[in-house]
């Protein structure tokens, strides 16, 4: 079994890990830096589609955390490195944000209505029945069903908004035709992001806050996983699951070294 020791590049899941209600968890900051002292290459991952990289820097640069976008690994990057696989030049009809057009965009996606090859659908704060009109009737065309993630709910300051994953519910229930969904858990996104950073899955690992889409990824994935308690998880949710991650921790603090971290002054 891998030790910690042996990992020599990690992904991490940003809100719940990193961020909690837009503030840096403590230890992350110096966390981030520690491995870029020990130059040990690293993603941030999130299944949210809406911002693109450039964007989610600054978010997290506002909550005091200097991730450049070039560290930062979304759904919708990896749903268009997955379709640019699939059908090189392809077209798309979109349901999303900007995070998810402009990811489609750089892979050579063109964006239509008219016989797509593909409808995509991500998560944006502005679903209209009548882009979902579309997307069905695309669909019962022959088009093929993605999603970029499996999420139905997402947070917002009056209470839970409907996501992907409950917009893909009523999609299928008009069409009788379910998305291939690439977002975590598939693992399928944790293999494009060690594809990203050219690393292997013997020397990587995974740092979560869900026991169902982190740890379960990671672990099909081949990843060496951890659990932080600083997001959505506690004890009596791990023993939910049948499967357990390789290390259960407090928070990403207990990943700092005990040494200080040695900084060049000028």
């Amino acid at each position: 079994m891998r030790t910690r020791d042996e990992i020599e590049c990690w992904l991490t899941d940003m809100d719940g890990v990193l961020v909690h209600e837009n503030q840096a968890v403590p230890g992350a900051s110096d966390l981030l830096q520690q491995w870029r002292f020990e130059n040990k290459p690293f993603l941030v991952l999130t299944n949210n589609s809406i911002f693109t990289p450039r964007d989610l820097s600054a978010r997290l640069r506002a909550s005091g955390l200097d991730v450049p976008e070039e560290s930062i690994w979304t759904s919708a990057l990896a749903t268009a490195a997955f379709l640019k696989e699939q059908a090189p030049g392809g077209s798309a009809f979109v349901i999303g944000e900007a995070g998810l057009t402009t990811a489609l965009h750089e892979a050579g996606f063109i964006m239509t209505e008219v016989n797509p090859d593909f409808v995509v659908v991500g998560e944006t704060r502005n679903y209209s029945f009548e882009a979902i009109t579309k997307a069905i009737r695309c669909i019962n065309k022959g088009a093929r069903f993605i999603a970029t993630n499996p999420d139905a709910t997402g947070p917002s300051a009056e209470g839970v908004l409907p996501a992907t994953g409950a917009i893909s519910a009523l999609i299928t229930k008009a069409t009788g035709r379910d998305p291939y969904v690439v977002g975590k858990p598939n693992p399928m996104m944790f293999r494009s992001a060690l594809n990203r950073i050219g690393a292997h899955s013997e020397n990587t690992g995974m740092i979560g806050d869900r026991m169902d889409t982190d740890v379960v990824a990671g672990i099909e994935a081949g990843l060496h996983t951890v659990l932080v308690l600083t997001g959505i998880s506690d004890q009596a949710e791990i023993e939910k699951y049948p499967f357990r991650p390789n290390e259960v921790l407090g928070s990403v603090a207990e990943l700092l070294n005990d040494e200080p971290i040695e900084t060049e002054t000028y």
